[in-house]
């Protein structure tokens, strides 16, 4: 399936070369399109924001970027509570590190009450 995208802004930091390292040094800020402005409305009530964005800079080596499955094997990877209808596409697949994923992030009390039922 292919699936076309259309980015929303781009991303304005002191970053110009590709690196692996020292990324929590940086501060970025998110340059929105005018016209979705208003998708912040109450953002500011969140202590942390997840950006999905599309390295276009990087580079891709298949042998070396995916990893291989022990002994070729294709068992399928199974989940559980995604709140995703069947045959939604699937974008990208990373860990869960806690050091980038806070666990102790506030979000608005109306979040809560939102999702008191949801899983």
């Amino acid at each position: 399936m292919k699936i076309e995208m259309k980015s929303i802004g781009y991303v304005r930091n002191e970053v110009k070369d590709r690196k692996d390292v020292s990324w929590g040094e940086d501060t970025s800020s998110i340059v929105l399109e005018k016209q979705y402005y208003s998708g912040l409305k109450g953002l500011e009530d969140f202590s942390h924001v997840i950006i999905l964005y599309h390295l276009d800079k990087a580079k891709f080596e298949k042998d070396k970027h995916l990893q291989r499955r022990p002994q070729n094997r294709e068992d399928k990877l199974v989940v559980k509570g995604l709140d995703a209808v069947d045959g939604t596409p699937v974008l990208d697949i990373k860990p869960y590190y806690p050091v980038y994923d806070k666990k102790d992030a506030s979000v608005p009390e109306w979040v809560d009450r939102l999702m008191e039922h949801y899983f």
